[in-house]
């Protein structure tokens, strides 16, 4: 039973509803034929022009071929284009294959070339020629000198497939460089600079990732992304796209320390003023119970550095502010906070040796939810609980939003137009399917039923003897590790000599998958394993030949001769046989084991068998199956053939094909929000590193910071008896470090107005910094600066990521409001950016102004900056598992597709009348969209 497939041309998805203007499209497609017939008639008028210049290039010497790349990269510079270059440099690398590798570009090659360059899904059969065809689009992209990724499923086949199509690049004068993992700094640089670059999709991605936690330009590994063609493309963009790419440190274990700081806390005195402004206690911090926020006053900040130097923590003479001491300070307020602000069976309770978070909204516990930014580790400690560590998220992103920062993108694949509608639907790729070289040959035979797993087992050893007894080689793909265990297990009791892949050591696997087809050869292999290697029938010789030390002529002749034998008597016995142990819950994969047999023409079998006891067709297709095998009266180990049951595993496919596909759009809509915000950080991130004078951008910082501290104080067109004075006085020590006599100007000069407040306050901030300058020099503060702002930035964006994964989490819990938890969630992070944003700008300025910078400082800090990047990366775990908290669409209705599961702990409080409105408009919350109608 062949898998039913969708043309690309009508493209839909398996759950959409037919148009009815769709029952003229046989019609149309008899007189003007299939979108993709048309497409491949249009890439035939380019084969002609390709194939016009062979003859040409065939007379040209090796210098000469050689220097048509010199010539192109010319012509490139001078305006021409790739396409009006296409034919001429796809002749050109076609007669550079025939030199090099012996192997000349068929017409059906140039076409997927084409289709490759035009940033299309090339669908080509097993044995095609994949790697091949790659380079023509790959050498065509490279001349325009910004580099062109290709992109493979595993180390292995990314080092295989470049070293061996090197030397026909090396030839043309194009550079080659390979990236793995745990690769010298420098190696990797030169990989990627080089004009083609092969590696893997998470290797790719991650060092995305890390190009955007580096501390210099220098440091950074990727050019601009300008093309990548992805080999396997279904397997990277659709079966890996729900799992996304997680850099995590584990966390340093700051017990000792949420513990020291405990003991400090509540040796802290509360700072009491009068109305007046009179203090009637003199103390360490205040707090602001309607905003439910509590400050550190001068007094307290040299309290507490006096402490912490005491019990050393902190170095003799180091202030509190320094960069390499935030996470201290961090630290310090999260305990001022767990102390004063949160009370035990108010704000949580202690249940099981844990805090329990309780909503201040209903008074019902939360059991999971954390607090972040080390809040709930210092509840933990004053309550002599044990405090749990957690790895932190330091960067993230997913595979459809990396891959779609190319500026062109393609791909192929054995396996492509069923998925056709996901491909245009998220990465905007048409699928063409490449016609092959030579028909196909291979017999796919219907699936055969059977009532238990056992019997079914029993059929297909059965089935495997058979073959063996013609010396046909096997192939016995399994849908787990588990069953290809079993069903080795079973074979070894019946004395049956066999290999088994499991997708874990890909080397070992290439070689004997490349070995599969001898006579009689039987070997089991999970769905995965081995992909990207032929197995060609009677073997492979060139393994053979490898394997000899210094072979001779007379050798390979030998074994090219043996070859010979041995692949004839394969083809005459029925080509390989393809025995598939259960359905996989898509048809794709199907294909692909399929495939395995009939390469390049060859003859070829395949055969699934199944029982009413494999997942897929319990849980989907098992009762309408096992009524109809009991109404034929069917007996233990008969099964059944019948085009009902078929179609019955093909609707169960189908279901499951649209509940992933409804999984990975719901990934990606969630990560789309992240994606603007990630935008946003690396390019501020980015700039950063890329100017060597951000004095304008500590400006703007300045300006915003005081707006919205004189925003928060002075409420629009009031008067200045209205204003929070003393709040204003205060505010400017703690984010300026400077004491500024607000109030004895107003009581100086009775027309100190808010605008000319601003200007005054503005001038005395400059004064204050510029001092500043001045004993530290220029130069130094001005690199001071990078590195702060840089350090505030990574430091807060990590702790936003956390807030946003438990906000993910726990948002499909709003559609039981009768909320749509998408809608939501845009809202509620573009919040939580805003203040990320504003913090950003208030955090850099507090440090920059209350630190003291020596001339040597700026050294000394980058390079402990440098230090503390390298014991980062130590820790650093590199996570691409399923995505987490993926639960069943049905849970929420129609409305939201797929629920991902936990807690938003931020965000939930209300908002204070006298915050920040939520909006950005820098006015108070009681004053913009909180006013009283």
């Amino acid at each position: 039973m062949r898998a039913a497939r969708a043309t690309h041309g009508a493209a839909l998805h398996p759950f959409s509803v037919e148009d009815p203007a769709d029952m003229f499209a046989p019609l149309l497609k008899k007189l003007f034929g299939s979108k993709n017939e048309r497409e491949v008639k249009r890439m035939l008028k380019t084969v002609q022009l390709v194939n016009a210049f062979e003859e040409q290039m065939v007379a040209l010497s090796d210098d000469q071929l050689r220097a048509k790349t010199d010539e192109f990269k010319a012509r490139i510079a001078k305006g021409e284009t790739l396409d009006k270059l296409l034919p001429e440099a796809f002749a050109v690398a076609r007669e550079a294959g025939k030199r090099v590798m012996g192997m000349r570009h068929f017409d059906v090659q140039l076409i997927g070339g084409m289709t490759l360059h035009e940033g299309m899904i090339a669908e080509m059969r097993t044995g095609e020629g994949k790697t091949l065809v790659a380079t023509l689009g790959v050498y065509l992209n490279a001349l325009s000198g910004k580099g062109v990724h290709v992109v493979t499923v595993n180390d292995y086949l990314a080092r295989r497939d470049a070293n061996w199509m090197r030397p026909l690049y090396e030839f043309l004068g194009m550079t080659v460089g390979v990236v793995t993992p745990f690769q010298p700094p420098e190696e990797k640089r030169a990989a990627y600079a080089a004009d083609i670059t092969y590696g893997t999709n998470n290797e790719f991605g991650f060092d995305y990732l890390r190009d955007n936690m580096a501390f210099s330009m220098e440091e950074k590994f990727q050019r601009e992304l300008n093309f990548a063609v992805i080999d396997e493309v279904d397997s990277i963009l659709i079966d890996e796209a729900r799992t996304p790419l997680i850099i995590s440190g584990q966390a340093e274990d700051s017990s000792k320390l949420y513990i020291e700081i405990n003991k400090l806390i509540p040796q802290l005195e509360l700072h009491v003023e009068e109305v007046e402004g009179e203090v009637t206690k003199a103390g360490h911090y205040t707090v602001d119970e309607k905003t439910r926020q509590v400050e550190l006053n001068e007094a307290g900040h040299q309290f507490i550095e006096d402490m912490l130097t005491r019990v050393g923590l902190l170095a003799e003479g180091e202030s509190l502010y320094s960069a390499h001491n935030l996470g201290l300070l961090t630290h310090v307020y999260a305990g001022l906070r767990a102390h004063k602000l949160f009370n035990r069976n108010v704000e949580y309770i202690v249940q099981d040796g844990q805090v329990v978070l309780v909503d201040e909204h209903t008074g019902r516990t939360m059991p999971g939810r954390r607090l972040s930014e080390g809040l709930h580790q210092a509840i933990e400690a004053k309550e002599n609980l044990n405090i749990q560590a957690e790895s932190q998220t330091l960067a993230s992103t997913t595979f459809q939003n990396y891959f779609r920062l190319y500026n062109k993108l393609s791909g192929m694949t054995g396996t492509a137009d069923t998925e056709a509608f996901e491909f245009h639907q998220i990465y905007g790729l048409q699928v063409m399917v490449i016609p092959p070289n030579k028909p196909l040959a291979r017999k796919d035979y219907n699936d055969l039923v059977f009532l238990t797993a056992d019997e079914k087992y029993a059929a297909i050893i059965n089935d495997i003897k058979e073959c063996m007894t013609q010396g046909r080689p096997v192939l016995v793909g399994t849908a787990t590790i588990e069953t290809s265990e079993h069903m080795s297990a079973l074979l070894q009791k019946e004395g049956i000599e066999h290999k088994v892949l499991n997708a874990k050591f890909h080397e070992k696997e290439a070689e004997i998958i490349a070995q599969a087809g001898r006579p009689g050869a039987l070997t089991i292999a999970t769905n995965m394993a081995g992909r990207g290697t032929d197995i060609l029938l009677g073997g492979n010789w060139e393994v053979e030949v490898a394997s000899l030390e210094d072979p001779t002529p007379e050798q390979i002749a030998q074994i090219k001769a043996d070859w010979q034998k041995r692949h004839q008597q394969v083809l005459e016995s029925g080509g390989l046989q393809v025995i598939a142990s259960e359905r996989h819950e898509s048809r794709r994969i199907d294909n692909q084991l399929r495939g395995r047999a009939g390469r390049q023409g060859d003859a070829g079998s395949s055969r699934f068998y199944l029982s009413l006891e494999d997942s897929l067709m319990r849980i989907f297709a098992s009762d309408r199956v096992k009524n109809f095998m009991k109404a034929l009266g069917m007996q233990s180990g008969e099964a059944i053939e019948h085009r009902m049951v078929t179609n019955a595993i093909e609707k169960a496919q189908r279901k499951v094909e649209g509940r992933n596909f409804d999984i990975r759009k719901q990934l990606l809509e969630f990560d789309d929000v992240n994606n603007e915000q990630r935008k946003v950080i690396y390019h501020m991130r980015n700039t950063l590193l890329a100017a060597d004078n951000i004095g304008e951008t500590i400006a703007d910082f300045r300006q915003d910071v005081l707006n919205a501290t004189v925003s928060a104080h002075i409420p629009p067109q009031s008067l200045p008896e209205q204003w929070d004075v003393a709040g204003l006085e205060a505010a400017l020590q703690s984010d300026f470090g400077v004491a500024l006599p607000i109030q004895q100007w107003l009581d100086e000069d009775d027309h100190l107005y808010e605008e000319t407040l601003r200007e005054k306050l503005m001038q005395e901030l400059i004064a204050a910094y510029n001092e500043k300058e001045d004993q530290a020099g220029a130069d130094a503060l001005r690199t001071f600066e990078k590195q702060i702002v840089l350090r505030v930035l990574d430091d807060l964006w990590k702790d936003h990521l956390s807030t946003m994964d438990h906000l993910r989490h726990g948002i499909h819990l709003r559609g039981y409001a009768q909320k749509n938890p998408k809608q939501e969630y845009k809202r509620e992070s573009f919040t939580l950016f805003s203040e990320l944003l504003d913090s950003i700008k208030r955090d850099s300025i507090r440090v920059l102004s209350h630190v003291q910078v020596r001339r040597e400082d700026p050294i000394e800090e980058e390079q402990r900056l440098r230090q503390e990047a390298e014991a980062l990366a130590a820790r650093m775990q590199f996570q691409h598992d399923e995505a987490p908290g993926l639960e069943q669409p049905e849970l929420l209705g129609e409305e939201v597709d797929v629920a991902l599961a936990t807690a938003p702990v931020r965000n939930e409080q209300k908002l204070g009348r006298n915050e920040l409105c939520y909006c950005g408009s820098g006015k108070k919350f009681k004053h913009c969209h909180g006013q009283i109608q």
